[in-house]
């Protein structure tokens, strides 16, 4: 078997890192590609994935290759207390596209409009995984594969598809878009084909964006209180449109 460590310096210039077990049970889970896995305590990793993920422990056993600190510490910009890294090939942008436009959509997308943090950007691609989005979309120029990203993500990138598109590229579907100015939520059921738009974290929607929009929404939110955390707004707005019956979906 090719030494570990070679597999990595081949495989790291256009791979996916996943940063700790937590992101590569994720990625295992829906189905990514891991070319190579590495750990400073297999029996430490093996004995988390009884206690937590049992599904992927057989995999996670024919994976893990164990590595010494000092050689794990050189592979990760930043090492994770689970001691555990691999490296996952990033899903073509022709099959995000084609999962993005499938038709008909049963469940929405997200947009995040010019985004700027990627620990949020992070954040709120955990929570659509999670809800059962068809995608999380970014517009301008944060990268949604960013390292830091997937972190935050904890694998779940390979749960939706996950895309950096132009407005004029976004997938097909009513357009709402939340703004302090719009409608409250509350009144409106949210149609499983929504793509859902959320402004960036200090100037809202953008221009571009807004003049696209079918519909804005407001969330609910006390008098004197300027704003909520962009995820915190992403999960609000998923879960209304959950509460109507929407995913998630019994596997």
């Amino acid at each position: 078997m090719t030494d570990p460590v070679i597999r990595w310096r081949e495989s790291a210039g256009a791979a996916v890192l996943l940063d700790g077990f937590h992101a590569l049970k994720h990625a295992l889970r829906f189905g990514a590609e891991i070319p190579v896995a590495v750990t400073t305590d297999r029996r430490a990793a093996l004995a988390l994935a009884e206690e937590l993920a049992g599904d992927v422990r057989d995999r996670l056993d024919a994976l893990l290759a164990e590595v010494p600190e000092e050689t794990y510490a050189s592979l990760v910009p930043r090492p994770h207390p689970t001691g555990v890294a691999a490296l996952a090939v990033r899903p073509s942008r022709e099959a995000n596209l084609r999962a993005l436009a499938h038709a008909p959509r049963t469940a929405p997308v997200v947009v995040l409009d010019q985004p700027r943090n990627l620990g949020n950007a992070g954040a709120v691609i955990r929570l659509a995984a999670g809800f059962g989005a068809t995608g999380v979309v970014t517009t301008g120029t944060l990268d949604p594969w960013h390292p830091t990203v997937v972190r935050g993500g904890a694998g779940l990138h390979f749960a939706t598809a996950v895309e950096r598109l132009g407005v004029e590229e976004l997938p097909a579907g009513p357009l709402f878009a939340l703004d302090p100015e719009g409608d409250d939520i509350r009144g409106v059921k949210l149609p499983d084909d929504a793509v859902l738009a959320f402004g960036s974290e200090r100037s809202g929607l953008s221009a571009q964006l807004r003049a696209r929009t079918d519909h804005l929404l407001a969330l609910p939110m006390r008098p004197q209180v300027s704003s909520y955390n962009l995820a915190t707004s992403v999960a609000m707005t998923l879960y209304h449109w959950s509460a109507a019956g929407g995913a998630p979906t019994a596997p």
